[in-house]
């Protein structure tokens, strides 16, 4: 009789002597996740160690362990991807995870091993690490500013300025043919504006060299009348 009640007592103790808690942290790809773990410092004598290891915590120490403190540095460190930047004398052990990755996805514990038969503080983690989200948000409209050479399109992602190069008078008699759709229609019309402001500066040459020409012919009829007379 004796004998079950102690052992009845030994399973109590072992099953209800550590604290246990379980939470889910959730991170992207990429970034650094912190998984949290405290515990409780009195005095500079309750700085203790503790470890964290990848898996859900067992009766002891840590499963495949990752990172180890002895309560004021780290001692054992499996990758430098495991970093404790908490402040570890004063009870933060929380684990940050550098670059996450979709393998660092599954169950951590964190064991803090306090004095006494079966006291350590347990924690185990579920860590969900995501692909990061991409963004959703609509283009931003913008217009072009600039300004095109003759003959050269200049196209922004939804307004394009055109200018339309200079035609002749013959081009212009063209263009006044009846136009096949709306679009043939405008440009046809920007043709026929364009014709108007540009055939008198197409003129000025030609009156030029016709005054050019009346006024040789003119000096050489007197020269030759003076010659005549003569």
């Amino acid at each position: 009789m004796l004998s079950y009640i102690c052992l009845t007592w030994a399973l109590l103790v072992l099953l209800t002597g550590s604290t246990v808690s379980e939470l889910v942290v959730i991170g992207e790809v990429g970034q650094d996740i912190t998984v949290p773990c405290h515990y409780s410092v009195g005095s500079r004598n309750g700085v203790t160690s503790m470890c964290w290891g990848r898996d859900r915590c067992p009766n002891s120490k840590c499963s495949r362990p990752i990172i180890w403190t002895d309560g004021w540095r780290v001692t054992e460190q499996h990758s430098s991807r495991y970093q404790l930047k908490g402040d570890l004398h004063n009870g933060d052990v929380s684990l940050t995870i550098v670059d996450a990755r979709e393998a660092d996805s599954g169950n951590y514990c964190c064991r803090v091993e306090l004095p006494g038969w079966f006291n350590d503080q347990l924690i185990n983690h579920k860590v969900v690490v995501k692909e990061a989200r991409i963004s959703t948000a609509s283009p931003h409209t913008y217009t072009s500013e600039q300004t095109s050479a003759p003959g050269n399109t200049s196209e922004s992602s939804f307004t394009a300025t055109r200018t339309w190069p200079s035609v002749s008078a013959s081009e212009a008699q063209t263009a006044s043919t009846p136009c096949s759709g709306p679009s043939d229609c405008l440009e046809v019309t920007a043709n026929l504006q364009n014709t108007s402001v540009s055939l008198p500066s197409q003129q000025h040459p030609e009156h030029g060299l016709y005054i050019g020409i009346a006024s040789c012919a003119a000096l050489l009829l007197i020269l030759i009348l003076a010659l005549f007379l003569s």
